[in-house]
């Protein structure tokens, strides 16, 4: 039995109506195996498939210029839900809702979360369709639960890599978050953007976790890192080139701040951010980050230079203080 919802019908019937001859297949990570199969089902519509082999982390990272640059028709990108408002090139999201059962995940969540009564619960896309039942199994048990209303995204209870403001419009009305899905990357965004309690009720592994103690290093890491950057002399912005990540106003007005503190202060563009491009300029002592604010906080070890988010930077200039940010969002501006 297929993980996820491929919804090939919906594909090929797209594929059909548009008239596409040559389709970009995006896919992120959990789902590049599934590439070949996909490329079949584009086959059958008599389209040529062109499978997208770079990292995809999310509709912000939706790949319009290599479709442009490979005269493409369609871009059918997986595993997330529309974020940009307008694409340069028509653009079908299927959002591979998750097949697996959570009961047994949330089951073993509940000797976790004995200590709270209020529960609120958030998720990805993938599971958006399994809260009800979650909310059922929680409410058996004795507890209160919230599920934040759709906000900033599509779903009641969703959550993006670069966005809790779902989970944040219910933190205070919680005492801990239980999030559904697999790995630690979007409940450790719950736990730094709520200052919550998390725990994590992971339907493929069939298992529950806390991610509080990750969640208190990153804290450590990221107070180092604005100590860091107070003693640096010149900064580098970070603008990004994906869609969804160009911030050329917030990246202008940050070098504003900076060089009215006295600091060095150069504008770079950039489509990835890795952690040889601080190495490529010595002469930069910290980097503000405008694009992906993730890349900041889970990748801060293999960085050996500050690269700072936005709110994180006006803590570094005196705008705002430690606890403000830590009450307002480490990466949300």
């Amino acid at each position: 039995m297929k993980q996820f919802d491929l919804e090939e019908e919906r594909v090929k019937q797209e594929i059909l109506r548009l008239g596409a001859k040559r389709v970009l297949i995006q896919l992120p990570e959990g789902l590049k195996p599934e590439g070949l199969l996909l490329a079949k089902v584009v086959e059958k519509t008599g389209a040529l498939p062109i499978v997208s082999a770079d990292p995809c982390y999310g509709a912000c990272d939706l790949a319009t210029a290599e479709a442009e640059s490979l005269g493409v028709d369609l871009i059918i990108h997986y595993g997330h839900s529309k974020l940009l408002k307008y694409e340069r090139v028509p653009t079908l999201y299927v959002e591979a809702r998750a097949t697996v059962k959570v009961d047994v995940a949330v089951e073993k969540a509940l000797p976790l979360l004995e200590e709270w009564h209020k529960i609120g619960l958030a998720t990805t896309v993938q599971h958006v369709q399994t809260l009800d039942g979650a909310r059922e199994i929680l409410l058996h048990a004795g507890k209160t639960v919230i599920i934040g209303d759709a906000g900033h995204v599509n779903y009641p209870g969703q959550v993006i890599g670069c966005n809790y403001s779902n989970a944040k419009s219910v933190a205070d009305g919680v005492e801990a978050f239980l999030f559904i899905g697999g790995g630690r990357f979007h409940a450790l965004g719950v736990a730094l953007s709520t200052s919550k309690t998390t725990i994590v009720a992971d339907p493929y592994e069939k298992r529950a976790y806390s991610v509080n103690e990750e969640a208190r290093k990153i804290l450590k890491q990221r107070w180092a890192s604005i100590e860091e950057a107070k003693k640096a002399k010149t900064f580098a912005v970070l603008v990004g080139l994906k869609p969804g990540q160009r911030r050329l106003e917030e990246a202008l007005s940050i070098r504003e701040k900076l060089e009215k503190n006295g600091k060095a202060t150069h504008l770079f563009a950039v489509r990835n951010i890795h952690p040889e491009v601080p190495m490529e300029f010595p002469t930069v002592d910290a980097y503000v980050n405008t694009a992906c604010p993730r890349v900041s906080l889970d990748d801060a070890s293999k960085f050996q230079k500050p690269v700072l988010t936005m709110n994180e930077t006006l803590v570094a200039v005196g705008e705002l203080s430690w606890e403000e940010l830590c009450r307002k969002s480490l990466f949300e501006s």
